[in-house]
Parts: C-alpha cells; sequence; structure tokens
C-alpha cells in the first residue's frame, strides 16, 4: 500500500513538472523572456512593480534608469520598444500606445541613465515626439512593457518617418534574444 501511495505522489510530481515547463514555466517567465541570459532590469521598479510617478506625466515624465544585461556575444544592436498595450479603443483602435522607440543602440550599451539620452536612434512615439514619453493612463491601472531586442544588423531607419510598424518589420529575421520588464501604474 505505502508503494503504491509513494508511485502516485511521484507519478503527481513528474505530471506536475511537465506540465509547468509545457506552459512556460509561470509568472517569472513574462520578464526576460525568451532567447536565453539577455535580461532588462530597473532599480527604481521591480518586474511587475508599480512605476513611481516621477517617471509619469503625473511627475517629472523622465525616463527611469535601465539596465541591459547578457546580450549575445554576436549582437550587432540593441532596440528598445516602451509600449502600452491597455489603451482604450476609442482612443486608439489597436489599444497600444508606444512610449519611446529607440534602435541601433551599440551592442555594449549596458542601459540607460535615468532621464538619459540613448546612445542611438529615437523614433516617434505615439504623441509624435522622438523621445520618452511616460505612463499617463486615462482610466485605470495600465501595464508598460519595456522590450529590448538584440539583432543581428545595425538597422537602416529614418528616425524622423518610421514608425513602430516600421521598426518590427526592419527585425524581422535579426532578432537574436529577447527580454521584457513589465510595470504598472495608475494615476490617482
Amino acid at each position: 500500500m505505502l508503494i503504491l501511495l509513494v508511485g502516485a505522489v511521484l507519478i503527481f510530481v513528474l505530471v506536475f513538472v511537465a506540465f509547468r515547463r509545457s506552459s512556460g514555466g509561470g509568472e517569472e517567465d513574462e520578464d526576460n523572456k525568451l532567447s536565453g541570459l539577455m535580461k532588462i532590469e530597473s532599480d527604481v521598479f521591480e518586474a511587475r512593480g508599480l512605476i513611481p510617478a516621477k517617471f509619469t506625466c503625473d511627475g517629472e515624465n523622465i525616463s527611469p534608469a535601465l539596465t541591459f544585461n547578457e546580450a549575445p556575444e554576436n549582437t550587432q544592436s540593441l532596440v528598445l520598444i516602451v509600449e502600452d498595450p491597455d489603451v482604450p479603443k476609442s482612443i486608439r483602435p489597436d489599444g497600444m500606445w508606444t512610449h519611446w522607440l529607440v534602435w541601433n543602440m551599440p551592442a555594449e550599451t549596458a542601459g540607460i541613465a535615468e532621464d538619459g539620452i540613448p546612445d542611438g536612434i529615437v523614433g516617434r512615439n505615439s504623441n509624435g515626439a522622438r523621445k520618452y514619453g511616460g505612463p499617463c493612463p486615462p482610466d485605470k491601472e495600465h501595464r508598460y512593457f519595456f522590450k529590448l531586442f538584440a539583432l543581428d544588423t545595425m538597422l537602416d531607419l529614418n528616425s524622423g518617418s518610421a514608425s513602430k510598424a516600421d521598426l518590427e518589420k526592419a527585425m524581422e529575421g535579426h532578432i537574436l534574444a529577447e527580454a521584457q520588464l513589465m510595470g504598472r501604474y495608475a494615476r490617482k
């Protein structure tokens, strides 16, 4: 009887472990995911944590400090896309707001300082500005995804006219690794 009980527990544990692996391993994989060890982090908010008001339209509207780690050896450039997928459809039919686009950052870039100007090309955000635009949700708490991509090439895009769609199209077939950091913000 004891052998049957131990066997049943062992089977349950094996099935549970297999399920966790096939489903992506849970919440941890939401951040710093996809290819290998590459990471994007911030010392001003934790993954899935609240973004301080200083970095939003309710504060100084400056970019938070970001740290990049473990880009693959053959990386030629880095891309950063900051976006909010929780925008009401009445404001943007696709529900997506782009807060910051930066491409052609050197492969050895270790991050961006608080309110820093990235060493790369800054594209137009959804406001039409070529700079960081902080969280400013109109209705409720929104999620903000800071997505870092390692590419095997430099991109030939015009900073004045390239859209996020143009950037994503140019990146196709060149992504070596991707990591993301998600923060949340709601206006008071």
